[in-house]
């Protein structure tokens, strides 16, 4: 897995432009109960990022770029050149570095889902009021944990709680999300949504993204799925498809389901517990005999050139 190493260089440039070096305003709750039960019972954190803006004369679209669990790869930086040439400012997240995480990989529970999507709502806000930024044509696009972390942004009973019902995406762009984690309503107002995902991903349950995005279709959202023939997880990255023997996986494991105050539901009593943490489940999963190591990453070229297509429509018919 390929990290971008120069990402934090002061002078970081794509497409002629200079990533603006951002920090901004995070939490850090042990679940999604403890973050929508209010600010003053969640550990700050500031959060670092860099953001590039086009040259122009009008406020511009962005994009919200979040990482999945190795964090800031080339990826993701390919991702946010390739708008930026389109006249759309891309703010790429580092949620590991300010948390002294180097990887979430063979380890999900160095901090919570509830604090990966936390941080995509402080982007949100952030970038609301800042200058030649249009606010009402922000996105965010999340790849694995950073898509799960959009999926659970853009839900309004999760949103309203902690940033208010004034902030909102244009757009929600979910690459191969982890969805093991579902609100039972996953309403999402007027922000669209797109999913894509390879079938042959082996890191977590297509069949969980299927029923997200159709559970999110029958609260009344726009939203979609492509699942791209034969492709595999982060089909997207400029890699040969090879193994990763030290990743922790459970793709098969039943989905925890969240009700309106962020309580997991235990899948086998029906309970709602405000205390249960992504711990306490995976640790059930891992028990149950659904836990494992070793999954797949990489794509071929067809694969990277379909992913660029599907991101830029989506993106670009938003704006």
């Amino acid at each position: 897995m390929t990290k971008s190493t120069d990402f934090n260089h002061d002078q970081f440039e794509l497409s002629g432009v200079v990533g603006r070096e951002i920090e901004f305003i995070s939490a850090n709750p042990i679940n999604y109960s403890q973050a929508i039960a209010g600010v003053s019972q969640n550990e700050e954190i500031r959060i670092g990022g860099k953001l590039f803006i086009p040259k122009s004369p009008e406020p511009l679209p962005a994009v919200i770029i979040v990482p999945g669990s190795l964090g800031v790869s080339d990826n993701h930086v390919s991702h946010a050149e390739t708008l930026i040439s389109e006249g759309i400012a891309a703010f790429v997240i580092d949620p590991f570095t300010k948390r002294n995480v180097e990887s979430t990989v063979d380890n999900q529970t160095h901090y919570s889902f509830a604090a990966s999507a936390y941080d995509v709502l402080a982007a949100l806000r952030f970038l609301y009021e800042y200058p030649n930024v249009d606010a009402e044509r922000i996105s965010a696009q999340g790849h694995s944990r950073g898509g799960s972390a959009v999926l659970t942004a853009a839900v309004r009973t999760f949103a309203d709680a902690i940033i208010g019902p004034m902030y909102t995406f244009k757009g929600i762009y979910a690459v191969y999300p982890w969805c093991g984690h579902q609100f039972l309503r996953p309403d999402v107002g007027s922000t669209r949504v797109r999913a894509i995902i390879g079938e042959r991903d082996d890191w977590l349950s297509v069949q969980q993204v299927q029923s997200q995005i159709q559970a999110i279709k029958i609260s009344g959202g726009d939203s979609s799925i492509r699942i791209v023939e034969g492709a595999s997880h982060s089909f997207d990255r400029e890699e040969d498809l090879h193994q990763i023997p030290e990743a922790s996986v459970s793709p098969q494991a039943p989905t925890i389901y969240l009700n309106s105050s962020g309580n997991m539901i235990d899948p086998r009593s029906g309970d709602a517990d405000p205390t249960a943490t992504d711990r306490t489940h995976f640790l059930s999963a891992v028990e149950a005999g659904f836990g494992r190591r070793g999954a797949h990453i990489g794509g071929t070229e067809e694969e990277q050139e379909i992913f660029r297509e599907d991101m830029l429509t989506f993106h670009k018919s938003n704006f």
